[in-house]
């Protein structure tokens, strides 16, 4: 049972993983205002038909308002994961030296981000008289702290997710709210549908704007797009404007997986990993049992999962009322509603995508989707 129970894990540390379930909670809250927002029937932004000389340009002429609790939602995230490795750094610091840390040398415990090692040097040299023994040029505690730096990596080290996590946090803490706005991830003719979103030409990172054009075509032409809005964050200081939840995502991710186990243990990340989330709304006579049972699907997962399931069902309500015979919308639509978004998931991706109309592809689909419209007539019979 030690594995099941986390045993790399000392129990003073044990309050990271409740810190870390409370920014999965927090990012939970996120994704439940961005799905409605997200869903709503009005859509994220309205667009007209702009005359220009031979063209006619789409125009964006309504932006859906953000709620403002998203972004105070997401500094209140962000600023718990770099709480969760503040919390676990100076724990173990007071471990190290093995007694309570005095004024001076606590108020020098603080996790450094530094995109140049030059920079590490001059952290690591405030604390060579002041700070606590374990932060002291060649200590183990050190070592590990060098090693989850973002200088380490040699593109773009603002982009590693510690420069991140203190960018945003920093500028939440004395600035502003995160700064969220829509914007595109993707857009596509529909006639040149991709395998997937990812396989896509990314769309600029900014904020739609009411006046933007978002495409030009020939005047009395009529080209069928598929858009994909989103709710982006901008990176502070930048013109960088990356998908809100990816964002959140990634920073969690690596606090959880990465940056947290190996500040702990100062090896790779052991196993079992810390889970996303666990009950903390109740008091647990065995904490380790209770991080034991906890889920590792992070709530930046649920949200994927909870949009690409409402993609799908809107899919199979066109798909399936397509011939003679077919079920109703009403049917297949209370059919959908006591699927599971797995079950809905698990039966789109049934279908096959092509491009040249490929003759076993379309026989296929034309069967899965006949088992799929007789299954709902079952359920209606039935009901």
């Amino acid at each position: 049972m030690a594995d099941s129970t986390h045993d790399w894990l000392p129990q003073r540390h044990l309050g990271v993983a409740a810190t870390l379930a409370h920014a999965d909670e927090l990012i939970g809250e996120i994704s439940d205002l961005l799905f409605d927002y997200q869903t709503q029937a009005e859509g994220l932004f309205g667009l007209r038909e702009v005359p220009a000389g031979p063209v006619s340009r789409t125009v964006v002429d309504r932006v859906a308002p953000i709620p403002r609790r998203v972004p105070l939602l997401v500094a209140d995230a962000l600023v718990t994961l770099r709480a969760a490795l503040e919390h676990a750094l100076f724990a173990e610091v007071e471990f190290l030296d093995g007694a309570p840390l005095d004024e001076k040398a606590a108020r020098l415990v603080e996790m450094p981000a530094s995109d140049t090692y030059e920079k590490f040097e001059e952290w690591t040299r405030k604390r060579a008289r002041n700070g606590p023994a374990a932060l002291r040029e060649g200590s183990e505690l050190l070592r590990r702290i060098a090693g989850l730096q973002p200088f380490h990596r040699q593109v773009e080290p603002q982009m590693h997710p510690l420069a991140r996590q203190v960018l945003h946090t920093n500028h939440a803490k004395h600035r502003t709210p995160a700064i969220t706005a829509v914007r595109l991830a993707a857009m596509y003719k529909d006639d040149q549908r991709p395998r997937s979103v990812r396989d896509l030409p990314p769309q600029p990172e900014k904020p739609l704007r009411i006046g933007d054009v978002i495409a030009e075509t020939p005047i009395s032409t009529r080209v069928p797009v598929t858009l994909f809005p989103t709710v982006g964050i901008n990176r502070p200081g930048t013109d960088r404007w990356p998908v809100l939840m990816r964002e959140l995502d990634e920073i969690s991710r690596w606090v959880r997986l990465q940056a947290a186990p190996r500040l702990i243990t100062g090896t790779e990340p052991p196993e079992p990993a810390l889970p996303a989330r666990y009950e903390i709304g109740v008091g647990h006579e065995d904490e380790r049992r209770a991080i034991a049972a906890g889920s590792a699907v992070s709530a930046a997962d649920r949200h994927a999962q909870r949009l690409g399931a409402a993609s799908a069902r809107t899919d199979l309500i066109g798909l399936l009322g397509q011939d003679d015979g077919s079920p109703s919308h009403q049917q297949v639509s209370a059919w959908l509603a006591q699927l599971a978004d797995e079950e809905v998931l698990s039966k789109v991706s049934m279908l096959k995508m092509t491009h040249d109309y490929d003759p076993l592809v379309i026989r296929h689909n034309a069967e899965v989707l006949a088992r799929i419209r007789e299954a709902v007539l079952n359920f209606a019979r039935s009901d």
